[in-house]
């Protein structure tokens, strides 16, 4: 096994949604683990900060590693929407070209905005499956289509959400999208364990991203969130970084397939 601080050395993952959030996050971590990293992201004009920054960050966790050992890995990013087959296909193209394989997928890439049930209408409801369900679907199969190409396995990881155990007033919308992500992930499982790929399920609980700003501005509302979370505070995207490298590593998860990882401060366990 490699040492603790570069558990993936020599690794190639790619991940949707890469430059915000829970994506941002295991990026960095990955990268620390000495895994090189294609990013997905939209392209638009509001996230030309956000790559910039992503890749300043890169740069300064590969010039900050320990001497001595394996170097922390490299990135690229890649524009595309997710709902469109080919921009996964793209993304994983874009990978094997500069690194040559690819070992772990992580599709991330979501979409979330609370609205109530009976004021939802179609075009929101239709882009949330198309983004949170299809997309995925599409990044899953064109990961999973690379890995059975290459004949080494593999690491799918599906990022769903506490939303597919539990329902939400103001999520009628999307709940069901994360509970098809679980249910996409447990099928591939049986479908992909003759090829060696694995696919596991991250749950991550309330967590403050930029898509939670709303409700963390809302002082009565992150009371409420805290008081439902037993550890006493919503989750960082940081805190969804190690349980991505313990799903990617086959040293630490090896004979994990079709399980769902639920991170989440206790959130869920917490009934009284």
């Amino acid at each position: 096994m490699a040492p603790p601080w570069r558990i993936l050395a020599g690794k190639t993952a790619c991940v949707t949604g890469g430059t915000t959030g829970i994506g941002r996050a295991i990026t960095l971590e990955y990268l620390r683990q000495g895994c090189n990293v294609a990013v997905n992201h939209l392209g638009l004009e509001r996230d030309e900060s956000l790559r910039r920054s992503l890749i300043q960050e890169a740069d300064a966790i590969r010039s900050s590693g320990p001497k001595g050992h394996a170097a922390a890995g490299q990135i690229i990013d890649v524009q595309g929407d997710i709902t469109d087959p080919s921009s996964s296909e793209t993304l994983i193209g874009e990978a094997v070209k500069k690194w040559g394989k690819l070992d772990i997928f992580v599709a991330n890439a979501g979409i979330f905005k609370p609205c109530p049930f009976l004021q939802i209408e179609k075009d929101f409801f239709d882009k949330s499956i198309n983004t949170n369900v299809n997309g995925t679907f599409y990044s899953f199969q064109a990961a999973a289509r690379q890995m059975v190409k290459q004949g080494t396995g593999g690491s799918i990881i599906g990022v769903s959400s506490i939303s597919a155990l539990v329902g939400g007033g103001l999520q009628v919308h999307y709940t069901p999208t994360k509970a098809a992500v679980s249910s996409m992930i447990q099928s591939m499982a049986i479908a992909l364990a003759k090829d060696k790929i694995r696919c596991n399920a991250l749950l991550p609980g309330t967590i403050h991203t930029q898509l939670a700003d709303e409700d963390m501005a809302n002082e009565v509302k992150r009371k409420y969130l805290e008081h439902r979370i037993p550890m006493g505070r919503v989750g960082r995207p940081e805190d969804m970084a190690g349980p991505a490298v313990f799903l990617a590593s086959d040293d630490l998860s090896g004979y994990m397939t079709g399980s769902q990882l639920l991170a989440d401060g206790g959130m869920f366990v917490h009934l009284q």
